[in-house]
């Protein structure tokens, strides 16, 4: 019975286009053999617990606007390369790049040197030495001056940290962790006020980024807490965000290729070892290997979906961290051609130029409605400086080729960072998130007694702040006091409604919709602390519809079976 529908549904699929279309939405699959797969699998969701996401939690650092975009541009020789990087990041609409400061391409030589002398420039046979921070210092300048944020990625041991050198692998940890902290230090306090975000390691989880040997949770904990501590004495406002994990169902700690720690696994570890004191940001990667961004199956131990990410947050969750938020440091679907001179052709998937452009916008769209625990989220990669490795199917990620020819994806994410309208989706939004647009005077204000520690508060009368809405009940968390405000929802007249501290609905209605609200201070004290934004749970009542369904027709088929038999 359940071959024979999905041999109907897919005969449907295939002859209409709505209905593909939303299989696709379901099941990310555009085939319909993986469809149908798609829609098996869909089924056991029904079966198996969901992840818990805490979804209307309150969360610092995920308000901010989350365009990223990894770059490369310490690689680039030349700084007007760096420059027209940077003009075509920001031209595309993003707002964050996440860039290495590799450790060994900064204190080079030895401890506490920060001079460069690996290249003779002027061809005297003697190498000449360089400010090894100078081409760093470029960047974040040319970053400041494109309007750019810098997530700082803190890795790369050089040699000389470690007593076998290279032996152990260039991404092996050092040998005494207080260089790796004298580093981090030198890096947070030379940009301070500049630079407000860094990310400690990098895929700490899997070969070969713990270098030549098994990859150990505890042993990144040790050194993420080290490198937090150190980041914080040298910039206490600083953002320290975890090494991203990477997606693995991976058993074997390694080394080797493919070995690794299951992520799931890993995060767990670190918490055990004490890692929740250690950041501020949970990463993740989250790349769509074998299925696009709309990918809505739950099974975690065989299939890595776009939906990692939820089981991460219920493991943040059942640690007590549901008040911090998860970024994601690289997001793409893999454009390699179908060409066997590539090494490793399919080992990330494969899609087409086409379908790389129409899947990240949609990859970002997705987060924004419905991950509100979600903060930045990087695009990985903007390009390399050279075609060297064009033999390795990783390459194929980038968005733009080495001179500087933009693919399909580019000129997609252009468009949608064009037209895309900053809203508030379902969940918990703090005072500061991006879509919400503030007229006149406001100040910040610091208070124990607000959600996340701060509120905003309108200096005069006449100050508005103006926002659109997706949902079907809006909840404003005023500041402490009490005043009034003017509320327009729509074309609707304004109404007053008056602020105690308390929350306060703004509306509410049975179904989903998207809304434009105006708020007006008119009198006493108004201050804005949060907004709750909540949805029909549609999934809930769909599943429990089926489940009444299901016994309705299983229990008379169940008692004309026994019967039959009897």
């Amino acid at each position: 019975m359940v071959l024979l529908f999905l041999g109907l549904l897919l005969l449907l699929a295939g002859c209409t286009t709505s209905l593909s279309e939303q299989l696709f939405a379901w099941t990310g699959e555009e085939e319909p053999l993986g469809q149908a797969r798609g829609v098996l699998q869909l089924a056991g969701n029904l079966l198996r617990p969901h992840p818990r996401t805490a979804r209307y939690e309150p969360i610092a650092d995920t308000g901010v606007k989350p365009l990223g975009i990894h770059v490369f541009l310490e690689q680039e020789v030349e700084p007007a390369k760096r420059e027209r990087t940077l003009q075509m990041v920001a031209a595309a609409g993003f707002h964050w790049i996440r860039q290495e400061f590799p450790w060994e391409d900064i204190e080079i030589h030895g401890r506490g040197d920060f001079v460069d002398r690996r290249n003779d420039l002027d061809g005297d046979g003697v190498a000449d030495p360089i400010d090894a921070w100078a081409k760093y210092d470029n960047i974040v300048a040319l970053a400041e001056e494109y309007g750019l944020e810098i997530i700082a990625r803190l890795s790369n041991p050089p040699a000389w940290s470690r007593a076998d050198g290279d032996a152990s692998g260039t991404y092996a940890p050092p040998d005494d962790l207080t260089d790796f902290g004298n580093y981090v230090y030198a890096v947070a306090s030379r940009y301070r006020g500049r630079i407000h975000t860094y990310q400690v390691w990098n895929e700490p989880n899997i070969y070969p980024e713990w270098g030549e040997q098994p990859v150990d949770p505890e042993a990144y904990t040790r050194l993420l807490c080290l490198a937090y501590r150190r980041i914080k004495e040298a910039d206490p406002a600083a953002i320290v965000v975890s090494g991203a994990m990477a997606q693995t169902v991976s058993f074997t700690p390694g080394p080797g290729p493919g070995t690794g720690m299951s992520d799931l696994v890993f995060l767990q570890r670190m918490y055990d070892a004490g890692a929740a004191d250690c950041f501020d940001v949970l990463a993740v990667n989250d790349y769509m290997l074998w299925s696009g961004p709309t990918d809505r199956r739950l099974p975690p131990s065989y299939v890595i979906n776009y939906n990692r990410p939820l089981f991460l947050r219920d493991v943040m969750v059942a640690n007590g961290d549901a008040h911090k938020p998860i970024w994601i440091s690289e997001m793409n679907a893999n454009a390699v051609p179908n060409d066997p001179s590539i090494q490793g052709v399919g080992a990330y998937g494969q899609v087409t130029l086409e379908q790389q452009a129409r899947y990240a916008p949609l990859a970002y769209q997705r987060v924004m409605e419905e991950w509100p625990w979600v903060g930045v989220v990087n695009f990985w990669f903007f390009k390399r400086a050279s075609d060297a490795e064009r033999d390795q199917s990783w390459y194929y990620f980038r968005m733009v080729e080495p001179d500087f020819t933009p693919l399909p994806v580019y000129d997609a994410m252009r468009a949608y960072t064009t037209d895309l309208v900053p809203t508030l989706y379902p969940g918990t939004h703090q005072e500061d998130h991006w879509a919400l647009a503030y007229e006149g005077p406001w100040e910040r204000v610091a208070d124990e007694r607000a959600v996340l520690g701060a509120y905003r508060q309108a200096a005069r009368y006449g100050a508005a702040v103006s926002f659109p809405v997706v949902g079907n009940r809006l909840t404003l968390t005023p500041g402490p006091g009490t005043g009034e405000v003017e509320v327009t929802i729509d074309d609707e007249p304004a109404r007053r409604v008056s602020l105690d501290g308390r929350p306060v609905r703004l509306f509410s209605s049975w179904t989903r919709g998207t809304h434009q609200v105006r708020i007006v201070a008119v009198a006493g004290q108004v201050g804005i602390d949060c907004f709750t934004v909540r949805e029909p749970d549609w999934g809930g009542r769909i599943a429990a519809a089926l489940l009444i369904l299901l016994v309705l027709v299983g229990l008379p088929f169940a008692a004309y079976r026994l019967r039959r038999c009897s």
